[in-house]
């Protein structure tokens, strides 16, 4: 069963983990280290039922009402558990695996400590985009200016996808704000998307030098 139909089976009572420092794009992985109680016992269920979960932004204002349910912003990115370790205590380390955009339709009554929602899933319409040739050949033109190793990974990434995947990598990669990480995470239009990740990328490049070439240069 893949990821997808995972999602599909859960999205009746999705469980999800509001992280207001994160965003997680689909195609992307994210790291986390689980240590509060409703938030281990959310990742101990997953893991042993259909190890899919999503990752919310809060609204704005949140902060004095983190230990209960403050609202979530509506667009989440729902995914798998790829890797898990367990540790000292009953925290854990997991590797979250980003697999489609899904807004949520309501959150369900509170039965568990986390929290759950009903959801639609988002995927991305499988096409060719014109735009994507374009933000291609702006990512190369980055690579060339990074530090080799950054280069190759985002070289890498950039090879093996394609359209809103396309999109969403480059953008998990060039964009640290998470205000604007979550503006692209709400931008269904795939053709829309590559054409705002260009434009990050064009920003990054308009702000860096050519790497100097090491060794004599004939």
């Amino acid at each position: 069963m893949t990821a997808l139909e995972r999602l599909e089976r859960a999205k009746n009572a999705l469980k999800v983990f509001p992280l207001p420092s994160v965003v997680l794009f689909p195609h992307t992985v994210l790291p986390l280290h689980i240590f509060e109680p409703r938030y281990r016992e959310l990742v101990r269920d997953a893991l042993t039922e259909d190890r899919v979960m999503a990752l919310a932004q809060l609204e704005p204002g949140y902060e004095g009402s983190y230990a209960g349910r403050p609202r979530m912003r509506p667009m989440v990115c729902a995914g798998v558990i790829a890797w898990h370790e367990e540790l000292e205590g009953g925290r854990f380390n997991i590797i979250v695996q980003g697999t489609t955009r899904a807004r949520i339709i309501e959150e369900l009554p509170p039965r568990m400590p986390y929290r759950e929602i009903h959801a639609t899933l988002l995927p991305d319409a499988e096409r060719n985009f014109p735009e994507e040739e374009q933000l291609r050949q702006a990512v190369f033109e980055l690579a060339a200016r990074l530090p080799p190793l950054v280069a190759q990974g985002l070289l890498q990434a950039a090879a093996r996808t394609a359209g809103g995947a396309l999109a969403d990598v480059v953008a998990s990669s060039v964009v640290a704000d998470v205000e604007r990480r979550q503006e692209l995470l709400c931008e269904l239009e795939v053709g829309g998307r590559l054409r705002a990740v260009l434009a990050e990328v064009s920003e990054v490049l308009a702000r860096l030098q050519p790497v100097r070439p090491e060794g004599p240069v004939n």
